[in-house]
Order: structure tokens, then sequence, then C-alpha cells
């Protein structure tokens, strides 16, 4: 008997929980640990120093003009589909330009991106993989993705080491 009412009183603390969460929800603005993606642009006053100019929320980059390609990867043994926005679509959205691009994982792996590849291949921040939303324990919340497939310079382990998984962040330099 004791332990019916120790799960109904949690039970209902749960329900009034959830319930003020979605009354704040509506009124403010995305909890941090919604954030999954921190953009820094590179300070030149100091050597290391970075200025953080946007924390984006999976919504927001949702937001944002979305594609999806298909194509062979070196991590799956099918061709998989990818959907998000264009690296140069959100560079742009935050208003950073730069020469470098240093993508951080939650490993805090980084590979260094020349900004160029933005432009001339349609490189996405891939949130979905196969219709499913990604999570860290498939690569995710954030995948550099590029479209291995449309050229053969693609293929190759320079721009499979620059494809950076649960991604974190960007620095433009």
């Amino acid at each position: 008997m004791y332990r019916k009412r120790v799960f109904f009183k949690f039970g209902l603390a749960m329900a009034l929980l959830v319930m003020s969460l979605g009354l704040q929800a509506q009124s403010k603005p995305p909890l941090p640990q919604d954030k999954v993606l921190k953009l820094f642009s590179k300070t030149t006053d100091q050597a290391n120093s970075n200025r953080l100019v946007a924390e984006l929320d999976l919504e927001t980059l949702k937001k944002l003009p979305q594609q999806t390609f298909t194509t062979h990867t070196p991590w799956f043994k099918e061709p998989v589909t990818f959907t998000g926005p264009l690296v140069r679509d959100v560079l742009s959205s935050a208003q950073l330009k730069g020469q470098q691009l240093v993508a951080v994982a939650l490993d805090e792996y980084k590979a260094k991106i020349p900004a160029s590849d933005a432009t001339n291949f349609d490189v996405i921040l891939a949130h979905s993989i196969n219709g499913q939303q990604m999570s860290a324990k498939n690569k995710g919340p954030l995948f550099i993705v590029y479209p291995y497939d449309s050229k053969k310079e693609l293929q190759t382990v320079l721009y499979y080491q620059r494809s950076v998984w649960q991604l974190k962040a960007l620095i433009v330099e």
C-alpha cells in the first residue's frame, strides 16, 4: 500500500512538473541544455580567445532551409540519407565570415575545415539520419556531412576527417 501511495504522489508530481514546463516553454526561450550548437568568432585581440556569437537549438536549425541527400560513407555499410541545413546558411544566419572553421565535437575532437568547403560543396549540419533525429549515441545531435557521392574528390580521408560527428561548436577564424 505504501508503494502505491509513493508512486501515485511521484506520478502526480511528475504530471504537475510536465504541465508547468509546458506552460513555461510557451513563454521562455529554450533552456541551455536545448542548445545543440555554439558558434564562436575568433578574436584578434588575444591569441586563443573566442567570442560566443550564438547558441542555436535544434528548432532554430530546422527553421533554416533544409537539404536532404543520400550518400555512401565509411561509417555505414549501406547508403545513408542525411537531412540538415547547409553550413553556409548557418554561418550566414549568424552573420559569420572567415577563412577557416574549427569544428569541435562533444569529446573535444577538433577538425579544421576551410570555409571554402561550405561554398564549394553542399556541406550540411545533419540532424537527421534516415528520417530519424540523431542523438549522441548515433553520431548526433549534429554531424558535418559532405555529399560524398557527388564528387570523387570528397571520397577521401581528408574530407572524412572534416566530417565531425557529435558536433557541439564551430569556431570561425
